[in-house]
Parts: C-alpha cells; sequence; structure tokens
C-alpha cells in the first residue's frame, strides 16, 4: 500500500484532499515539520531526505513535490477521473498546468510575499500580474482550468488562494474558482480533520 508522509496544515494537506477525492487506498501517516511560530520540528520517522512533506512511498517508489505526487496518484488510480490519462484529451494541457504550479506560481507566490524583485526574476517567471492573467484566460473557457470537469489541477493551484486570501485579486472569476474548489466535500473534510488532529491533547 503507497504511504502519504503529511502534516496537517501544511502543503501535504492537498495530497490528503486528493486522496479522498481518488478513494485512493493510501496510508496517511503524520508527521512533525517546523513551523513558522517556532513550533514542531523535522521528525526522523519521515523519510524525506529534507524531511518535509508531502512524501510518497509506494514500494520501492519514492515521489516528491505536489505537482509530481499528483501525476502519481491520478495516473495510478484513473477510474476517479481527475486528471486525463496518456491518450486522452486534456493531457497537454493538464500536465502543463501542474508543472507551471512548481515551476512558476509557488515561486511567484513566494517571491511576492517576501517582497523580492529583479529584472532577472521577472523575465524568467514574469510576475504576479501575469501569472493571475493566465489563469483568468483559462478560466474563460469554463469553470475550471481544463474546461467544464474539475481536475486535481484546479486543486493544486488553487490551494494558495484558500491559505492566503489575502492573494486573492479582485477577479470574479479567480474568486469564484478559488470557491468553486474550496467547497469541494474533499477538501472540506480533509480541513476539519487536519484543525481537530492540531488541537491540544
Amino acid at each position: 500500500m503507497p504511504t502519504l508522509y503529511h502534516s496537517p496544515m501544511s502543503r501535504s494537506s492537498g495530497i490528503v484532499a486528493l486522496i479522498d477525492e481518488l478513494g485512493a487506498d493510501v496510508e496517511i501517516r503524520e508527521v512533525t515539520i517546523p513551523r513558522q511560530d517556532g513550533t514542531g520540528g523535522p521528525d526522523p520517522a519521515n523519510p524525506h531526505p529534507e524531511k518535509k512533506v508531502p512524501f510518497l512511498v509506494d514500494g520501492e517508489e519514492t515521489v516528491r513535490e505536489r505537482g509530481a505526487i499528483i501525476l502519481y496518484l491520478t495516473d495510478k488510480y484513473p477510474e476517479a477521473g481527475l486528471g486525463p490519462i496518456e491518450g486522452e484529451p486534456g493531457r497537454g494541457a493538464y500536465l502543463s498546468w501542474l508543472f507551471y504550479y512548481q515551476g512558476v506560481m509557488e515561486p511567484v507566490f513566494i517571491l511576492h510575499w517576501a517582497g523580492l524583485s529583479h529584472p532577472a526574476i521577472t523575465a524568467s517567471l514574469r510576475d504576479m500580474d501575469a501569472m493571475l492573467a493566465r489563469l483568468t484566460d483559462a478560466l474563460e473557457k469554463g469553470p475550471y482550468l481544463l474546461g467544464e470537469k474539475y481536475s486535481a489541477a484546479d486543486l493544486l493551484c488553487s490551494s494558495p488562494f484558500q491559505w492566503f486570501s489575502d492573494l486573492l485579486p479582485d477577479n470574479p472569476k479567480i474568486r469564484d474558482w478559488v470557491a468553486r474548489c474550496a467547497d469541494r466535500p474533499a477538501v472540506k473534510r480533509t480541513l476539519e480533520r487536519d484543525a481537530a488532529a492540531l488541537q491540544p491533547g
């Protein structure tokens, strides 16, 4: 059985929600991570080489980085229909959004939050305005990034806006999309479980 190493209310929460969406038989093991408030710390039980989450172990295979884990799981459980598999329409767009998140969206969010800017950064990654324009362009064609159907790309790409609502632009298409993604029952269940797990005692 695959095992996901997870820490509540962290980057791995989206993968827990995905596992719920997929109905996948994946064991979830909670580990500690260092938190910005000074709590927590690296967990020796976490096999991730940098003690981060999420980290997926499936037999001899190990997978890290959310986009890679999402692709691995949606290919492994194609019957859930949360990501086009090879040969299906929309596969190219699906892969593009997963990699765009890891390679552009998350770095742009971090740089924006840190207040860092440099011509070399904008030449390569562009900026928040360009990233939001790409999202808006996609959402002009349907309620989700791939059109009419929700996919794991929506789960991944909407997640920063759910964690940091101050990043939400005054753009109804993006705001409505984020609200639709946050309203998924699996996302709500994960949030409730994570909140309960962090309660003292």
